[in-house]
């Protein structure tokens, strides 16, 4: 049947990018564009393999054994073979093998940037971050964070045109749900546990509310390579009591409608999915201004943005909500009806095909 848009991705393991083309490709008409993805280290046991199956769109998975430059070999075998109209590489280190791989032929290749843009260049490595930063020469981020790094870059090795389209929800899948009528609020984290995310601040945050005598508790979900010294951390701190660390979840709605407040307290993001999936279920959200946090939450309307480091406004600004239920339930309301203006999936879709049609792609 051949195939009109072709994606690839790095791998299929929890992720906000994995998650994101996952809901691109669910949105898009798929008889009209023919999607396929390219899975650049495949692997059966990662998390959102069942989600991409449940698409019914033909998956590409290239070994983790393979080379650079075998990987590459291949992906050209498959332009020629396929002749997609557009490639889009949806992992930032693969920028430069999607340029590499649709050299000299007919199909236009598109970058992404999925963090601020320097942390993506940093997290590939000189070399790696500095080409796929400058190629394609036509890139889509999600956030304007990423957009006004770039272009306050002095570096040359910038794209030439940078779109910015943020994240985007089915909102049928994420209703709103009123919040839950517990004397015990329940405060929800969710992300990798991993250094950039700071979850050290939430437990230095529990420790002050503890103090105050204040009746909450937190959840954090998701996994990663601090999650032991983060539990030590919860001990020698004597919140234990109150924190509780849950590990992967496939079922985010369910926690967040069992739940009151949503915590982020992220150094560096692009556009956070969690923060907007909190929004769209209508709870406050209380969040450092990493990335688009600041653009997604309108301080004071729908939770709080606090500067990064700031731990007394932190801490203020959760107890605020803890004892105020009236205030999270008119902060939630006000974050879904952003949500439902701003955050859908009809959304997503349509932007991410006017770029593709800005840079000469014809639907």
């Amino acid at each position: 049947m051949g195939c009109r848009l072709l994606y690839v991705i790095g791998d299929l393991t929890c992720g906000g990018a994995e998650y994101q083309l996952y809901l691109l490709l669910k949105g898009m008409d798929q008889d009209r564009f023919r999607p396929q993805v390219v899975v650049w280290s495949f692997c059966e046991h990662d998390r959102y393999v069942s989600l991409f199956s449940s698409l019914d769109i033909p998956l590409h998975c290239f070994p983790p054994t393979l080379s650079v430059f075998a990987k590459i070999q291949r992906l050209r075998r498959l332009i020629f073979e396929l002749n997609p109209e557009v490639l889009h590489s949806y992992s930032f280190y693969l920028n430069l093998a999607a340029r590499c791989a649709t050299f000299l032929t007919a199909t236009t290749a598109i970058g992404s940037v999925r963090s601020d843009f320097l942390r993506d260049k940093s997290d590939s490595g000189l070399l790696l971050g500095n080409l796929s930063a400058r190629w394609p020469r036509n890139q889509i981020c999600n956030s304007l964070t990423a957009l006004k790094v770039a272009k306050q870059s002095r570096s040359p090795f910038t794209p030439d045109r940078l779109f910015v389209i943020r994240n985007g929800f089915d909102l049928n899948r994420i209703r709103w749900c009123p919040i839950p009528s517990t004397a015990r609020v329940s405060i929800l984290g969710i992300g990798s546990l991993i250094l950039h995310k700071r979850w050290d601040r939430l437990l230095v945050a529990a420790l002050e509310l503890k103090k105050r005598k204040l009746d909450f508790s937190v959840r954090i979900v998701g996994d990663g390579p601090l999650r032991q010294a983060l539990e030590e951390q919860t001990r020698s701190l004597d919140v234990d009591d109150h924190v509780q660390f849950i590990g992967q979840s496939d079922d985010i709605p369910g926690l967040l409608a069992e739940s009151a407040i949503l915590a982020h307290t992220s150094d560096v993001e692009g556009c956070p999915n969690v923060v907007m999936e909190a929004m769209a279920s209508g709870r406050p959200v209380v969040t450092t201004d990493a990335g688009d946090a600041p653009f997604l939450v309108e301080d004071g309307k729908t939770g709080f943005v606090v500067r990064r480091g700031d731990s007394k406004t932190l801490v203020e600004s959760l107890a605020a909500l803890i004892g105020d239920s009236g205030l999270c339930q008119r902060m939630g309301e006000a974050g879904r009806a952003k949500a439902v203006q701003e955050f859908s999936l009809d959304r997503l879709v349509s932007e991410t095909l006017t770029a593709y049609e800005a840079v000469g792609w014809r639907p």
